[in-house]
């Protein structure tokens, strides 16, 4: 096995605690032997924060074999790789910028049909400048950008700032959503902080490290 059984289930376990919430599995560098062993004992949510190792790793054929596999892209987009993301991910969670949403919106008329159907806007609620992600009071804008180009904006994601407690940002998030928009999902928590995340009202944590332990 080239996973954490254990690890796997303790984050289960706690995910299960909390009704509107799901565990997002990052399997960025790990081997597509180990994507099937997990889709084997019925894991389908995956993040992936590249998109050409995604669109290989994620193929046709496992698609078809696989139907029920949730790919999110959870790394930053570059407007040359929108056409390869769209045909590789059930949902984008790193719209960050006018200029990549403008993009998305080009290339899925373009295209017609895509595999994307949900976004996220990654929030940069730390405020940090090695960070991607919009600033907290610019998040009203790029909202309604998207949402007037008909980008179908399902929640928010964040990365908070390492070594400082992650509750605080988490509630913030929380503030934010609830002022645009109540329905929105919250992604936020990794390996380092799910649990923190999961009791601030994360409706989806990404995990990885601590599966492939």
């Amino acid at each position: 096995m080239t996973f954490n059984q254990s690890n796997l289930l303790e984050i289960e376990e706690e995910v299960k605690k909390y009704k509107s919430s799901q565990l997002l599995i990052v399997s960025k560098n790990q081997t597509q032997e180990t994507i099937m062993e997990l889709l084997d004992q019925g894991y389908f949510f995956f993040g992936e924060n590249r998109v050409q190792e995604a669109s290989n790793k994620f193929n046709e054929n496992i698609k078809s074999n696989y139907q029920d596999i949730n790919l999110h892209l959870i790394g930053p987009l570059q407007s040359n790789k929108t056409s390869l993301a769209l045909k590789t991910f059930d949902t984008i969670q790193t719209l960050d910028r006018k200029k990549i949403v403008k993009a998305i919106y080009d290339e899925i008329n373009k295209l017609g049909k895509v595999r994307t159907k949900e976004f996220y806007i990654q929030v940069n609620i730390g405020k940090e400048d090695q960070k991607s992600g919009v600033m907290p009071e610019n998040i009203f804008d790029i909202y309604n950008y998207s949402k007037n180009l008909n980008l179908n904006i399902v929640g928010l994601m964040c990365i908070p700032p390492n070594d400082e407690n992650p509750k605080f940002y988490f509630e913030e998030m929380k503030k934010i959503k609830n002022k645009i928009d109540i329905d929105l999902k919250l992604s936020m928590g990794m390996s380092q902080d799910y649990l923190e995340a999961l009791q601030c009202g994360s409706n989806l944590i990404r995990v990885g490290s601590k599966i492939f332990t």
